[in-house]
């Protein structure tokens, strides 16, 4: 069995890093996936792909991976820099603005 670790990045519609402090072991795919001929579905026959394992550090799941016998990739997160403006929320009202404010 393969499987990847990793720490999940902030969604797209979110600025917060919620769900970014864990990491995960996902096991990767070993068949196709195939489209049902009756109700256009699409599945596959590999239960595996389907487990996701969360863990609080990267060690317990690299521990979990060998005691367990799978075959695990891990993959380091890219690291972030902080998103602070000078003024930060209020320099969106601010009174002493030198262009016009437009959308």
């Amino acid at each position: 069995m393969k499987a990847r670790i990793f720490r999940p990045a902030k969604t797209a519609m979110s600025s917060g890093t919620a769900k970014t402090k864990s990491w995960v072991l996902e096991f990767t795919r070993d068949s196709a996936r195939e489209i049902d001929p009756l109700m256009g579905w699409t599945s596959s026959s590999d239960t595996q792909s389907q487990v996701r394992m969360t863990f609080d550090t990267k060690e317990a799941a690299v521990e979990y991976a060998a005691d367990n016998g799978i075959d695990a990739a891990v993959t380091e997160p890219k690291p972030r820099r902080a998103n602070i403006r000078a003024n930060g929320y209020a320099e969106n009202f601010a009174t002493n603005r030198r262009g016009a404010w437009t959308h």
